[in-house]
C-alpha cells in the first residue's frame, strides 16, 4: 500500500474489532515483543506507548518494568475504550486521544518510547516528522523501539507474507514503507546505534537510541 494513501479505517468499531479478533495469531509477534523488552532502560522508567491500541505492549512491559509509568495514545473509539476498561484505576498508566497524523501534544520527557504496529497507518512523510518528535521528547539516553510492518521488496514476496499470516488481502489502512528507508532516517535525525533488532518477513523492530 502506498505510502502517501491517506485511508485510515481505524475510527470504525468494525475495523478496531477486527484487528483484535485477529492480533493474537500473528505468527511470531512475541518473538518481537520479546527483543523490544530487551532494550528497554532499567529502573522505573516513564514510558510513552503510540498507538496503544488494547493495551498489549503495555500488559508485556509491565510483566519487567511493574513500577513503570505509562501514557498511552490512540484515536481509535473502541482502543480508548479498551484499552480504559483494562487500565482505568491504574495510576501509572494515562491515556490520551490522539491521531498521531497530527503533531504530539506536550506531554513531558521520555526514558523510552514504544509502538507496535501503528505508525505505519500513517503517511510516510508524516512517519519521518514523528520519527523527529519522538527523538525531541526522549530523555538523554532513551530509547525509541518501534515493532512495526514494513514493506516487502517485491509484490510476490508480499503476497507470500498474507499467506504466512492467513490474512486474504492487505489492510487498505497501511502505508508501508522499506526497513531501510526507516533505519536511515533514524540515523540522520541522530538516533544512534539504530539497528533492526528483530524482523519476520514483513514484521520488524527498528530501535535507536538518543545520545547522552
Amino acid at each position: 500500500m502506498s505510502g502517501e494513501c491517506r485511508v485510515n479505517l481505524w475510527s470504525t468499531e468494525a475495523h478496531a474489532l477486527d484487528y483484535l479478533r485477529k492480533a493474537e495469531g500473528i505468527p511470531h509477534r512475541r518473538e518481537g515483543e520479546a527483543a523490544l523488552l530487551e532494550l528497554l532502560p532499567p529502573g522505573d522508567p516513564r514510558i510513552l506507548d503510540l498507538g496503544t491500541g488494547a493495551g498489549r505492549l503495555i500488559t508485556i512491559v509491565k510483566g519487567v518494568r511493574p513500577n513503570a509509568k505509562f501514557v498511552a495514545v490512540d484515536f481509535s473509539p473502541t482502543m480508548l475504550q479498551a484499552i480504559g476498561a483494562a487500565f482505568g484505576d491504574d495510576p501509572h498508566v494515562q491515556v490520551l486521544r490522539h491521531d498521531f497524523d497530527e503533531k504530539l501534544p506536550p506531554m513531558g520527557r521520555f526514558d523510552a518510547v514504544i509502538s507496535s504496529f501503528a505508525i505505519h497507518h500513517v503517511v510516510d512523510r508524516r512517519k519521518r516528522a514523528l520519527y523527529q518528535e519522538i527523538f525531541g521528547i526522549l530523555e538523554p539516553g532513551g530509547v525509541f523501539c518501534n515493532l512495526e510492518h514494513v514493506a516487502s521488496p517485491t509484490p510476490r514476496v508480499h503476497q507470500k507474507f498474507l499467506e504466512a499470516i492467513g490474512w486474504r488481502e492487505e489492510d487498505p489502512s497501511n502505508k508501508l514503507l522499506d526497513l531501510e528507508m526507516q533505519l536511515r532516517w533514524l540515523g540522520e535525525i541522530g538516533f544512534e546505534d539504530v539497528d533492526c533488532y528483530w524482523k519476520w518477513r514483513e514484521l520488524a523492530l527498528l530501535a535507536g537510541s538518543k545520545p547522552r
